[in-house]
C-alpha cells in the first residue's frame, strides 16, 4: 500500500474519487484520529487499519481541484462506528412516524369506543401531523448548540409522559390533547436521525447513509399499521400506547449508555470530548483509547468549540430562516406534496377498504404491507443510485471525491445530481395515486389497489429521500435544522391532505379526489426544474451575502474595541 504518499497527499492536493472500482486506487486507511501526524510514528503504524469500506480512491484527472477538499478528515469515528451511530439513530427516528400511523386500522374501533365519528377521530391524525411538523422546529436548533444526546432526553421524557397517559384515558379530549404531546415528543427524533448522518459522513457517501437513516421514517407509517392491526384485534386499542411505552422505556436505555455525542459544534469531527451534559459510556472509553495511543485531545480546538455550547430554550428562528430561503422553499413544497399524497391514502385506507371491500381491522392493517415492501427496495437502492450520480457528475467535471474529507460544493451542481434521480420517481408517484384513486372508484379486484400501493410506497419514498439528501447538502453543519424545516412542509401538507381526504372522497369520489392531489403534486414537483437550473447560483448568491455580513459585524467590532 503507498502509505507515504497517501500521507503526504492528506495536506497537499490529492485528487480523489469515491468509486471503489476505479483502476487507480491508493488505498490510505487512517485510524480513528484527525491526521497521521498527530501520532508519533509507531502509533500510526499501529493503528493504520485496511478495510474495504475506508480506502480513499484516488482519480489522475487534470484540471481537477484539490483544494476544494477539507485539510482534515470528516469525522474519526470508524466505518463500524458510523454504520452503528446512523442506524441507532434510524431506530429511534422511528417512534414518530410509527406513533403516528400504528392506530390508523383501529380508528373505526376508537370512534365507536368513544361514541364519535370517523371525522373526528381523523382530527387527532390532523392535529398528530401538525405537531409533528412544527416541534421538531424547536429542538432541532436546540440540538445544534447543545447537543444531539440533551435533546434526544427531552424528547423521549415527553413522549414517555404522553404514552402513560394516552394508556389510561378514555376520552375524545383526552385523546385529542395527548396525542398532540406524544407527537411533540416523538418527532423530534426524526430531525436527529438525520443531524447523526450530517454530523458524520461526507456528501460522497450521504446518499446511501441517509438511506439507513431514513429506514425507521419510511417504514414506520407502512408497517407499523400492521403492528396496530393485531394489537387493537386481539388486545384492544389501549394496548398500542402500553406497547408504545414499553419500546420507548428500552430504548432509551442503551441510548443513554451508549449512543456517542457527534454534534459537530461541540465535537467537532469527534476528536474532542463532549461537555458533561452529554457524556456517555462510548465516549469515556473512546477517548481513554485515544489517549492511551498517544493521541491528545487538541486543547486550543477543545476550548473553541467550547464557546458554541450552550444549553439555551429551544427556538424555531434556524428553521424559519430555512424556510424563507427561495431554493429550500421550492424543495420543501415538493417533497412536502410528496408525503401528502403519502399520508392522504394513508389516513382514507381504513375508511376506503372498509367500504369497498368490506375489511375488519386486521385486514386493513395488511393494506400496509404493499406500501413498506415498496419502501424497503427505495431504503436500499435510492441512496445508492444517488451516489451513483453524485460520482457520475464528479467525473464529468473533474472534481474530487473523498469518503473521508468533505469537499466544498459551492461550484458543484449537487442540486441536478440528487433531483435527475428524484424528480422522474415523484412524478411516477404522482401517475399511480391516480391510478390508485381510479381502481378503488371502480371496485376492481383487491390485486390492482395492491399493485399501486407497493410503486406508491417506492416511488414517494424514494423521492422523498432524494430530496431530503439534497437538503441536507445544502445546509452543512445543520442537518437536523434542515430536516426540521423538512418536517414542517411534509408534515402541515400532509395534516391538510389527511383531513381533506375522506370529504374530499365522498363529495367527489375516490377516482377525482386523488386526482386533483396528485395534480398538485406535480405542480409543485415542476417548480423544482429553476433550482435544477440555477441552484449553484443561488447558493453563491447566499454565500457572498453571508460573508458580507461577516465582515460588517468584524468592522463594527473592530470600531467598538
Amino acid at each position: 500500500m503507498a502509505r507515504t504518499k497517501g500521507n503526504q497527499d492528506n495536506s497537499a492536493q490529492q485528487e480523489t474519487s469515491g468509486d471503489a472500482s476505479d483502476e487507480s486506487a491508493i488505498q490510505r486507511q487512517p485510524s480513528e484520529h484527525d491526521s497521521v501526524k498527530e501520532m508519533p510514528p509507531s502509533d500510526a503504524n499501529h493503528n493504520i487499519q485496511n478495510t474495504d469500506e475506508e480506502k480513499t480512491d484516488v482519480e489522475a484527472s487534470d484540471g481537477a481541484q484539490p483544494s476544494v477538499l477539507a485539510s482534515e478528515d470528516y469525522s474519526v469515528f470508524t466505518v463500524p462506528q458510523k454504520r452503528a451511530i446512523v442506524l441507532a439513530g434510524s431506530f429511534l427516528g422511528l417512534f414518530s412516524p410509527m406513533t403516528g400511523s400504528i392506530y390508523y386500522p383501529a380508528l373505526n374501533e376508537i370512534a365507536a369506543d368513544l361514541n364519535t365519528t370517523n371525522t373526528r377521530i381523523n382530527i387527532t391524525v390532523t392535529t398528530y401531523l401538525i405537531i409533528q411538523g412544527l416541534a421538531p422546529m424547536m429542538i432541532a436548533g436546540f440540538s445544534d448548540k447543545a447537543g444531539r444526546r440533551p435533546a434526544y432526553f427531552i424528547c423521549f421524557f415527553i413522549y414517555i409522559i404522553a404514552n402513560l397517559a394516552l394508556a389510561l384515558q378514555n376520552s375524545y379530549i383526552a385523546l385529542l390533547l395527548l396525542r398532540m404531546l406524544q407527537s411533540g415528543g416523538s418527532s423530534g427524533t426524526i430531525a436527529l436521525a438525520q443531524g447523526l448522518v450530517g454530523d458524520c459522513i461526507v456528501s460522497a457517501d450521504r446518499g446511501q447513509y441517509i438511506a439507513w437513516a431514513s429506514v425507521g421514517t419510511l417504514l414506520g407509517p407502512s408497517v407499523s399499521p400492521l403492528l396496530g392491526g393485531v394489537i387493537s384485534q386481539y388486545a384492544g386499542w389501549h394496548w398500542i400506547f402500553w406497547f408504545l411505552l414499553i419500546l420507548s422505556v428500552v430504548s432509551l436505555i442503551p441510548m443513554a449508555l451508549f449512543l456517542p455525542e457527534t454534534c459537530r459544534n461541540i465535537v467537532g469531527n469527534g476528536s474532542v470530548p463532549p461537555p458533561w451534559s452529554s457524556k456517555n459510556l462510548t465516549d469515556s472509553i473512546r477517548f481513554k483509547k485515544r489517549e492511551k495511543n498517544g493521541i491528545p485531545v487538541d486543547q486550543e480546538k477543545l476550548a473553541e468549540l467550547r464557546k458554541n455550547f450552550r444549553l439555551t430554550i429551544p427556538n424555531p428562528i434556524g428553521t424559519l430562516v430555512v424556510l424563507a430561503d427561495l431554493e429550500s422553499a421550492l424543495i420543501l413544497f415538493a417533497t412536502g406534496m410528496s408525503m401528502a399524497l403519502f399520508y392522504a391514502i394513508s389516513a382514507g385506507a381504513s375508511q376506503n377498504f372498509q367500504e369497498v371491500y368490506g375489511f375488519d381491522e386486521l385486514h386493513i392493517s395488511l393494506m400496509f404491507l404493499p406500501i413498506g415492501g415498496g419502501g424497503i427496495i427505495a431504503t436500499f437502492s435510492t441512496g445508492k443510485l444517488v451516489d451513483w450520480n453524485y460520482r457520475r457528475h464528479a467525473l464529468a467535471l473533474k472534481f474530487p471525491v473523498d469518503r473521508r474529507r468533505q469537499a466544498d460544493l459551492s461550484t458543484f451542481p449537487i442540486e441536478k445530481a440528487r433531483m435527475e434521480i428524484g424528480v422522474p420517481l415523484l412524478l411516477l408517484g404522482a401517475a399511480s395515486t391516480i391510478a390508485y384513486g381510479w381502481l378503488l372508484h371502480h371496485r376492481v379486484s383487491i390485486a390492482g389497489p395492491i399493485c399501486m400501493l407497493f410503486l406508491l410506497g417506492y416511488t414517494l419514498l424514494a423521492g422523498f429521500q432524494a430530496l431530503n439528501i439534497l437538503m441536507v447538502d445544502i445546509y452543512p453543519g445543520k442537518a437536523a435544522t434542515a430536516t426540521a424545516a423538512n418536517n414542517v412542509c411534509r408534515c402541515l401538507l400532509g395534516a391538510a391532505a389527511s383531513a381533506a381526504i375522506v370529504p374530499m372522497s365522498a363529495r367527489v369520489g375516490f377516482g377525482w379526489a386523488y386526482t386533483i392531489l396528485a395534480l398538485l403534486f406535480v405542480l409543485s414537483t415542476v417548480a423544482l426544474v429553476p433550482v435544477m437550473r440555477y441552484g449553484v447560483q443561488w447558493r453563491r448568491v447566499k454565500r457572498e451575502k453571508a460573508e458580507r455580513k461577516r465582515e460588517a459585524r468584524g468592522v463594527k467590532k473592530g470600531s467598538s474595541g
